[in-house]
């Protein structure tokens, strides 16, 4: 299709392209809004609705949970860890300033972690991790809880449960709602259903190739995430599906809050009176690493054994709806902002945390777009 001189002129044509659209590359798009109030700025995404994974979550606010950060300082030491969960918790605190905590059904009610036999061993360095990470919350994160191990009636392979009274949870529809809403009120286009082929330099701009038509923009930043692979190979960034269930409303659910087990690979919340259940990737990791959005038997029962035998015993429960969501994982679990060349920056690696991650991404590939070398 040959475009127009006014879609040209108008709608192609650009100062920044964003390519993605789900939580980085819409906050990209304002950070660079704010910086440069009289440029034209678009977005492109693949999906009618974000492709990856910022619709398709389980709407954790989160920075990591005992086991999963006590893992991290082992393989990649303390100083790196510890830098990546004030990278989350910045992220989490720019976020809810950005659009408020009743835009995004945000409520701190707890996040709490199940310790079967096994786990037991990481009690003893509560006490090291919460000195290490007072410089940044100022009070102790890590405590364990008793009574509501008991409230919470879980299976009896759960031996104790550790608190975080600082996690919190949200509504990523809610979510991703209020920051398009932002987006266009800012004066951002957004073109959905575009799937982007190549990029290409050449006459001092960067041309997007789509199975339609070319966009063309002195910058272009690439924000999009699990998908990288496709359009950079080399990017570092290797795709991994997350999948999920959700059961109907449960009558007398005996608890609330965000819930983690097996450092960080399961998890599950409340969403009113419902159970919402994912994670599972590692009993298949290989078969994980995909861009595919589609469900796997084998995961799902992984889940389905978890919700009846340790977190609802007893129960008779209700599946409503199982889906699928691809994340963005990189070497070292450290987020990608780097220059691709002049023109091209990438800004993605979000490895599970794209709700924490997501507006310290966005805020950093913003400076690299509108700042020169």
């Amino acid at each position: 299709m040959q475009p127009s001189f006014w879609e040209q002129d108008a709608m192609l044509d650009a100062d920044v392209i964003v390519v993605g659209g789900g939580l980085i590359g819409l906050q990209t798009a304002l950070e660079v809004r704010a910086a440069q109030p009289n440029a034209r700025i678009v977005v492109l995404e693949r999906g009618i609705l974000p492709a990856g994974a910022s619709t398709r979550n389980a709407g954790f606010a989160c920075f990591g949970s005992l086991t999963e950060i006590l893992h991290d300082i082992d393989t990649m030491g303390e100083e790196a860890t510890l830098a990546l969960v004030e990278q989350r918790w910045r992220g989490l605190a720019r976020l809810r300033k950005r659009l408020g905590d009743t835009a995004m059904g945000y409520e701190t009610l707890g996040g709490f972690e199940l310790l079967p036999e096994a786990a037991l061993p990481a009690l003893r360095r509560v006490d090291a991790l919460n000195r290490s990470l007072r410089p940044l919350f100022a009070q102790d994160v890590f405590s364990v809880d008793a009574s509501a191990l008991r409230a919470a009636r879980f299976g009896p392979q759960i031996k104790a449960l550790v608190r975080n009274r600082l996690e919190g949870q949200l509504h990523a529809g809610r979510l991703m709602h209020a920051l398009a809403e932002l987006v266009a009120q800012a004066g951002i286009l957004v073109h959905s259903g575009v799937n982007v082929q190549a990029l290409e330099e050449s006459g001092g701009a960067v041309h997007i190739r789509t199975p339609g038509v070319s966009f063309r923009a002195a910058r272009v930043a690439l924000c999009t995430n699990g998908f990288t692979r496709e359009l950079l190979p080399d990017a570092g960034i290797a795709p991994a599906r997350g999948q999920v269930l959700m059961t109907a409303p449960i009558s007398g659910l005996p608890w609330r809050g965000t819930y983690h087990l097996d450092c960080g690979f399961f998890y599950f919340r409340n969403v009113g009176e419902r159970v919402l259940l994912g994670g599972a990737r590692h009993h298949d990791i290989d078969a994980e690493v995909t861009t595919a959005i589609a469900i796997s038997d084998k995961v799902q029962q992984v889940l389905d054994r978890l919700l009846h035998d340790i977190i609802l015993p007893g129960y008779k429960v209700c599946i409503t709806q199982r889906w699928a969501g691809i994340m963005g994982f990189s070497a070292n679990k450290q987020p990608i902002v780097r220059r691709v060349s002049d023109r091209i920056v990438l800004g993605l690696g979000c490895n599970g945390m794209g709700v924490a991650l997501g507006a310290e991404i966005a805020a950093r590939t913003a400076v690299l777009l509108t700042n020169d070398q």
